[in-house]
């Protein structure tokens, strides 16, 4: 069986499986699948310039749904949970409850389902305690904080048969399943390598001083699972992405999504290998993470590249696409994210396609997966796969060197220094227990 087929069944296999799993067994307790889907959203941030965050954003879209409806939302900044509690009000009949202990929306037998848009710190815990107390799952990406958080949240996702959705909206947009589509049919033959790239033009973050709390911010819930420290005015509400503490730096923030088109156009699960080297050039300041970094990934018979710079954004030495594949008998670029083209080695187009991008069929794809109508188009393990990508690049450049990983186990081998970062300590409050 050549290779490229032997993807094929594999990936028709687990998708037979996943199927099997997301079968219509439940819709949420004692319920008739006609009813509403009842929604709590955690974490409700807010833009610099004042305009909707991230969880904002989801609510609102959530609650234009239809049947759908958002009962509650939690921000551990009550000013946050007020703005999203009037914005999602325009959007719905009913105007929903705004608290900021997320723990209320887990004892609430309404809520069928939880959306997770928190800092990464308490993606996997608080998903985690959503499939205990019988809730389905939105997270946003990446899924975990770190590797041993992926594999508990595809445990809990199993054990209490909730279906688990991680926002990587790409999954679902016409244009890029046709795309993996025609990779998997052969377009370009065999693809032998691919490579993604991420660019922005952040600033620095100055160096934190201690200063109280404000009035308005719960610190201690905002960190939660995360060993507590002081309070300092350059964490939140965004500067922890570059904190190992609360983030999983520009590889869980943004490079998570396009390693997660990467994966899924080369069929395939886990690296054998990972690489990942750079640093923090541009400012002098408190950030931890690397503003520049090359990370690379063997699969065996297939290679992964992506390369992430904060500090510039794209110039025209850069490639004009963020995803590009390359096969044995052409190459296939990602066009706005919601496109492509693919070509022979000679530049004569093979196929294009387009479609919408945006996220709403994403978000759809979720209800209709919780009312047993549908596949999760990007279900908690695949998820967690290519999360893990971005996991093992953050180890691989901590700890300096290559990371070789297990073929049984898919952990790292032989190098106890860098699998002491497949986890890491909790607060017992917060801890995550399957």
């Amino acid at each position: 069986m050549s290779n490229l087929l032997r993807r094929q069944f594999l990936q028709t296999t687990s998708a037979g499986m996943l199927g099997l799993m997301s079968a219509p067994t439940l819709f949420a307790d004692n319920k008739s699948p006609n009813e509403k889907v009842i929604v709590g959203v955690m974490g409700t941030s807010r833009n610099a310039n004042g305009r909707d965050g991230r969880g904002t954003h989801l609510a609102k879209s959530f609650a234009s749904l239809p049947n759908c409806e958002i009962k509650t939302v939690c921000d551990v900044n009550s000013q946050n949970a007020g703005f999203a509690q009037e914005g999602v009000a325009t959007k719905q009949n009913r105007k929903p409850e705004a608290i900021a202990d997320y723990r209320r929306m887990l004892d609430d037998s309404e809520i069928d389902a939880i959306v997770i848009a928190t800092p990464d710190h308490w993606h996997a815990p608080a998903g985690i305690a959503a499939c205990q107390a019988g809730k389905h799952v939105y997270v946003e990406k990446p899924c975990s904080h770190n590797p041993h958080e992926g594999e508990m949240f595809i445990e809990a996702a199993r054990k209490y048969d909730r279906r688990v959705q991680m926002g990587t909206q790409r999954r679902s947009r016409p244009g890029l399943q046709e795309a993996v589509a025609k990779l998997h049919e052969g377009v370009i033959g065999k693809v032998l390598y691919a490579s993604c790239c991420y660019y922005n033009a952040r600033g620095g973050i100055g160096y934190g001083k201690q200063t109280p709390v404000p009035d308005y911010l719960n610190w201690d819930l905002w960190q939660g699972p995360a060993p507590h420290v002081a309070y300092r005015d350059n964490i939140a509400p965004y500067n922890w992405h570059w904190f190992w503490d609360w983030g999983t730096a520009e590889m869980g923030n943004n490079g998570v999504h396009y390693l997660d088109v990467l994966r899924w156009g080369l069929g395939v699960d886990h690296p054998q290998e990972v690489s990942s080297t750079g640093g923090k050039f541009r400012n002098e300041d408190d950030q931890e993470t690397p503003d520049t970094s090359i990370s690379t990934y063997h699969f065996g018979d297939c290679f992964i590249t992506m390369e992430q710079r904060s500090w510039i954004k794209t110039t025209k030495f850069d490639p004009g696409t963020p995803m590009r594949f390359f096969g044995e008998g052409g190459s296939l670029e990602i066009v706005s994210d919601s496109g492509y083209r693919a070509y022979d080695p000679n530049g004569k187009e093979l196929a294009s396609g387009s479609g919408p991008g945006g996220e709403t069929n994403h978000l759809q794809n979720f209800v209709e997966a919780i009312r047993g109508e549908a596949e999760l188009n990007c279900e908690i393990e695949e998820a967690h796969k290519s999360t893990q990508l971005c996991h093992l690049a953050n180890i691989s450049y901590r700890v300096g060197r290559r990371i070789a990983l297990d073929e049984q186990t898919h952990q790292i081998k032989n190098d106890p220094a860098a699998m002491k970062l497949w986890s890491r300590e909790y607060e017992k409050e917060f801890e995550p227990q399957v």
